[in-house]
């Protein structure tokens, strides 16, 4: 195969985008030009790598394995550039780091902070529900990803940053917001608000009541934080949210954190990546000031 590093870039941020269009703008090309080198590809692998469902590009299992080697050519470049910019004493490149929903509330700052030390290096940040980071760590597709529920099926290098309390909201309306030392079955009457099936957030909670043998009366399933928190303050019904997803301001967002035995639900929140992955040297300043910066700002929050 005569394949150059040039179109690799460009298949790679064609399986990014799924679009011609984006990827040539990605890569600063005209589309015909970017069609032309995507066929030289297609060519020269011998087998189609794509194909184009609905103006939707869509990889096949050749194109889906051209992407995890190409991602894996373009990370060791990376590394070396790095590397290199090191010996002259230089940090800059690009940091790639995704995380799930409920980490939007304090990773920006955290990344604030990593910034304000390295002014010269980029940041990608991927916000997405859970299942959007796991598919993203199964193509190994950033540096690190920040979750509370590691999926158990993936061979992964994790690392617990920071614990992630779960806690109990209703109303500030709610008569239970008055009340202390209140039992489990004091919510068996309520009706609950909770994340949708399949986040992080709702894993921990359904294995936590599981362990309880409580059952909730389940009214909704939403999925942003800030919506639950809308219909909690509506009195729709109360909930089970991150500590975080509050941040320090629950009575201004119209909801109080009850007082349950249980609960907070103890969970944490992870730094994860692909089990041998190597990680360039920009991403362990990073995982190594993310260690140190959250202690101190989980600190500033309790």
């Amino acid at each position: 195969m005569n394949i150059t590093f040039r179109q690799l870039k460009l298949f790679l941020a064609l399986a990014d985008t799924g679009s011609v269009s984006r990827a040539a703008r990605e890569c600063h090309v005209t589309q015909p030009t970017a069609s032309m080198q995507l066929k030289e590809v297609s060519d020269s692998v011998g087998v189609p790598i794509y194909e184009v469902i609905s103006r939707r590009v869509h990889l096949t299992d050749a194109g889906r394995d051209l992407a995890r080697t190409a991602r894996s050519i373009a990370d060791d470049w990376a590394a070396f550039e790095q590397r290199i910019d090191a010996t002259k004493g230089l940090t800059r490149g690009k940091l790639r780091v995704a995380v799930v929903s409920t980490a939007k509330y304090f990773v920006p700052r955290l990344l604030g902070t990593f910034c304000a030390k390295y002014p010269d290096i980029d940041i990608s940040l991927e916000v997405l529900n859970r299942d959007g980071v796991v598919q993203r760590l199964r193509d190994n597709q950033d540096d690190l990803y920040i979750m509370s529920m590691p999926p158990t099926d993936i061979d992964l290098e994790d690392q617990i940053f920071m614990p992630n309390p779960l806690v109990v909201i209703a109303a500030s309306s709610n008569p239970l917001a008055a009340r202390r030392d209140l039992e489990p079955d004091d919510l068996s009457k309520q009706r609950f608000i909770l994340r949708e099936r399949g986040s992080g957030t709702r894993m921990a909670i359904d294995a936590h009541f599981k362990r309880l043998k409580f059952k909730p009366n389940l009214r909704l399933e939403l999925g942003s934080n800030e919506a639950i928190k809308e219909a909690v303050a509506g009195d729709l019904g109360v909930s089970v949210v991150s500590s975080y997803a509050l941040q320090g301001h629950a009575v201004k967002q119209g909801v109080s954190v009850l007082d349950v035995t249980g609960f907070p639900i103890q969970s944490n929140w992870h730094v994860v990546r692909l089990k041998g992955k190597q990680l360039s040297p920009i991403a362990k300043v990073f995982q190594a000031h993310l260690l140190v910066e959250s202690v101190k700002w989980a600190r500033q929050e309790s």
